[in-house]
C-alpha cells in the first residue's frame, strides 16, 4: 500500500495526478520554503529553488520508500539535494569569474567595436609581422626610432653602434618595409639626427 503523507497525497502520484500534486505541495512548501531560506539570503533565490525542489520531487517520486523513513524526511533530503546542487553551480561560477580576471561579459556593441579597432589596425599589424622577419638589432632600432621617438643618434647611442651604421640600417630596414608591407615605415618626429 502506498504511503500518503498528512495531507492525503501519495508521492508516487505526485507526477501524474494535477490534484494530488496540489495536496502534495501546499502540505510541503512552507516546510521547504523554511529549510532554503535557512540556507539561502536571497528572496528570489529561495523561490526558484523552492520550485526546484518539487520539480525535483516530481521527477524522483518513483524512488520514494516508505520503509526509509516519512515523506517530509524524503523531501527535506530532495530539498538538501537541490540546495547543494544550487551551492555547487555558484561556486563553478565563482571560480570561472575569478578564471576571468573580473572581465566582463563581451556585448555586441563591444563586438562591433572590436571589428572597427581591428580593421583599423591591419596596416600596423602587417608592419609588425614584417617587423618580426627583420634581424633582432634592425628591428631593435626600428622600435627605438618609430615607436619610442628617438633620434637616429640617440637609438646608435643606445645600441652602441655609430649613427652612420644605424642610419644606413635604418635605410636597408624601411626599405624591406616598404617591399613587405606596401607603405613606409611610421617614424616619428623626432627621427632625424
Amino acid at each position: 500500500m502506498p504511503d500518503i503523507d498528512r495531507e492525503g497525497a501519495d508521492p508516487a502520484a505526485i507526477g501524474r495526478d494535477p490534484d494530488a500534486f496540489e495536496r502534495f505541495y501546499r502540505a510541503h512548501v512552507d516546510m521547504v520554503g523554511r529549510f532554503i531560506a535557512r540556507r539561502v539570503s536571497d528572496p528570489h533565490t529561495v523561490a526558484d529553488l523552492t520550485a526546484d525542489v518539487f520539480l525535483a520531487a516530481i521527477a524522483s517520486a518513483h524512488t520514494y520508500q516508505p520503509e526509509r523513513g516519512s515523506v517530509a524526511g524524503w523531501m527535506h533530503g530532495v530539498a538538501r539535494n537541490v540546495v547543494a546542487g544550487e551551492h555547487k553551480r555558484r561556486a563553478r561560477e565563482q571560480a570561472a569569474a575569478e578564471r576571468a580576471g573580473g572581465r566582463r561579459p563581451v556585448g555586441p556593441e563591444d563586438i562591433a567595436r572590436i571589428e572597427e579597432r581591428i580593421d583599423a589596425e591591419q596596416r600596423a599589424r602587417r608592419t609588425y609581422q614584417a617587423l618580426g622577419g627583420l634581424p633582432e638589432p634592425t628591428r631593435q632600432l626600428i622600435e627605438l626610432i618609430a615607436v619610442d621617438g628617438l633620434t637616429v643618434a640617440e637609438a646608435a647611442a643606445a645600441l652602441g653602434v655609430t649613427p652612420l651604421v644605424a642610419r644606413v640600417r635604418l635605410h636597408r630596414a624601411r626599405k624591406a618595409l616598404r617591399r613587405l608591407t606596401g607603405h613606409p615605415l611610421p617614424v616619428a618626429a623626432s627621427a632625424t639626427i
